[in-house]
């Protein structure tokens, strides 16, 4: 833990103000378990799980567009 950089205020400000005006945050819950399933599906992808989680919703809007 002592090996980690420190973070100024004034850097953390800055990237919450980059995040704030290039990204739309939606909270999600999923049943109790899911997590580590979904985790586990998006590390053998090579993906992290918001990647996943975006495809996913990506592909599924995109298939439901083509009905």
């Amino acid at each position: 833990m002592a090996d980690e950089p420190k973070i100024s205020k004034a850097q953390q400000k800055a990237v919450n103000k980059y995040v704030k005006n290039n990204y739309d945050r939606i909270n999600v819950t999923f049943p109790k378990g899911q997590k580590e399933i979904i985790k586990a599906h998006a590390s053998k992808h090579n993906e992290s799980v918001n990647a996943f989680i975006i495809r996913s919703v990506t592909e599924t809007m995109e298939r439901d567009s083509e009905e």
